[in-house]
């Protein structure tokens, strides 16, 4: 009764803005990505930043926990309602606010999806460079809230490097803007930099203004294929080491080659042991010369080279890129997937650490990823069905985080700590870093209603 009462009480004091409490709504927002099931209390579909204000006073003054989601493309389980928690959706907050080209900036609601965002400032002769494997799905506030990157980061960086300032909305309902509207601002503390990547756990973001870059003039994409797969580790370092910087520069091991292949046959040949997907963008008779020496240094290392010859050939292989995570799923739903990052010349390493613990354990690693920035994907092939197999796949997750430690790493590149990662955020910080985090948490959201049970285990 209590539960019902406080549906119809949330239903009555906010009448024109949608809620539902239908079964199929608690069913489909109550996971993402992670495969996490959670249970909410109802799902609210804000259309303002008023509406937003006034879902969060109820909630401040009702004691109700609200979890703020975008798309539910998160692999961590930050969208994941608990303690029978509000879904907050923000789809039909999805506006492109204003397109500001003099300064090379634009104004964003938080339910924009990445991909459209890119295509319209493409169609216009602007590119925004943050660019996930999801970008066709994930919104710019979940990007936001996680600190997405893509294959991009190499180059451009990472989400916070774009945000400029954002509108958010307290727990208790009261409305922040921070950040600045130019290139320079060092007025107080950076509070867009402390919101952004901090998973929906201090604030609910309304507006988001990003910083957006002129389209490079031509782009060139490379395939390396290596019969070696501490051969494709070295050659990340060597390209680097040679002073060019590529765009994007993916590693896919050969697990995750043949599983594209089995999913969604686009052509990539099966019977390498790695390869890299790399691309220069910028004048194009720099790049060309750039595109020799990595072709170069690529067969220095007994790697055979091609090179797409227009855009089509281009988009075909991005598109078994971003097939990886499909394609593994299918194999594999209950994967375990961690996206664990390493200095650039501690791959070859890693990457042998990898396949030691694969072989030892008699559990399959598919890795792949931005090999470029270090951030490896590694997904444990494991599943539920087989319980013993499957506890001595979660067990690898710990093995795995100390070895990226060892090596000066980190255990989460773009996919933020949720759920998943929580209890072994301690491996890599230490107590008064923690308890620091969690009073900046504290005095946020003093009655802990904002997105509970993520990041602190």
């Amino acid at each position: 009764m209590a539960k019902n009462n406080s549906m119809i009480r949330i239903v009555d004091e906010l009448p024109d803005i949608k809620i539902s409490k239908e079964p199929e709504d608690l069913l489909c927002y109550g996971f993402d990505a992670s495969r996490i099931e959670g249970h909410a209390r109802a799902v609210i579909w804000p259309r303002t930043t008023k509406d937003v204000v006034r879902v969060m006073q109820y909630a401040y003054q009702n004691e109700v926990p609200v979890v703020p989601r975008g798309a539910g493309t998160g692999m961590t389980g930050g969208a994941i309602p608990l303690n029978r928690a509000m879904v907050m959706s923000f789809e039909k907050m999805n506006k492109l606010v204003e397109l500001d080209t003099n300064n090379l900036n634009v104004i964003v609601e938080p339910g924009l999806i990445n991909g459209r965002l890119q295509r319209d400032l493409e169609h216009l002769g602007f590119f925004y460079p943050p660019d996930p494997a999801s970008m066709n799905f994930c919104t710019i506030g979940g990007n936001v809230a996680e600190n997405a990157g893509g294959p991009r980061a190499l180059k451009y960086g990472v989400t916070k490097d774009y945000v400029m300032e954002l509108e958010a909305v307290l727990p208790n309902g009261d409305v922040i803007t921070t950040g600045v509207r130019t290139s320079k601002g060092v007025v107080g503390y950076d509070l867009a930099r402390l919101l952004t990547g901090s998973e929906g756990t201090l604030a609910v973001i309304t507006k988001i203004r990003l910083r957006i870059l002129p389209l490079p003039e031509e782009v060139i994409t490379l395939l390396a294929m290596f019969d070696n797969l501490e051969a494709s580790g070295k050659t990340v370092s060597k390209i680097i080491g040679a002073k060019i910087m590529p765009r994007t520069l993916e590693f896919m091991d050969r697990e995750a080659i043949t599983a594209v292949e089995r999913y969604k046959a686009v052509g990539m040949p099966k019977d390498v042991e790695a390869l890299l997907l790399i691309e220069l963008d910028g004048h194009p008779s720099a790049i060309t010369k750039q595109a020799e020496k990595i072709a170069e240094i690529c067969e220095s290392l007994n790697a055979d080279i091609k090179i797409a010859e227009d855009s089509s050939a281009r988009e075909k292989l991005w598109e078994a890129r971003r097939a990886i995570s499909p394609a593994l799923y299918n194999l594999y739903p209950e994967k375990i997937n961690e996206d664990i990052v390493v200095p650039r010349d501690k791959i070859p390493e890693m990457l042998k650490g990898l396949r030691k613990l694969a072989e030892e354990s008699g559990i399959s690693i598919v890795n792949f990823g931005h090999a470029g920035d270090g951030n490896i994907h590694v997904n444990i092939m494991a599943d539920k069905n087989d319980a013993e197999k499957y506890k001595k796949a979660k067990a690898l997750v710990k093995d795995i985080f100390s070895m990226t430690l060892s090596l000066g790493g980190t255990i989460s590149g773009e996919h933020g700590i949720g759920m998943t990662k929580a209890p072994y955020l301690s491996m890599e910080l230490k107590k008064n870093e923690i308890d620091i985090m969690k009073g900046i948490k504290n005095l946020f959201d003093p009655k802990a209603i904002l997105n509970p049970g993520k990041i602190f285990a």
